[in-house]
């Protein structure tokens, strides 16, 4: 399943957690799990402090947060290599 997910976020673009839950078929409390493995493993990295209260200044504003909050990540260097390997 962790495979899954990084294949979709090597498409590049943002991706709601909404979004991955559908696409994957799985419940929010997994997809959490499994992004903070990816992230501990060094595949993905939060970028900067999380949304907050700045979402209406973000480009990507609705698409990375559920329920108006959240964090922001971003592929690692680790991650790209293996992206690269998953096209």
């Amino acid at each position: 399943m962790l495979v899954q997910l990084l294949q979709i976020l090597t498409q590049g673009g943002a991706h709601s957690y909404a979004d991955l839950i559908r696409g994957l078929g799985i419940s929010e409390e997994l997809l959490r799990q499994m992004i903070e493995d990816l992230a501990r493993m060094g595949y993905l990295k939060a970028v900067g402090e999380g949304c907050g209260a700045r979402c209406g200044d973000c480009p990507v504003v609705g698409m990375c947060t559920v329920g108006g909050r959240g964090q922001v990540w971003s592929l690692t260097e680790k991650g790209s290599r293996v992206a690269q390997k998953l096209r």
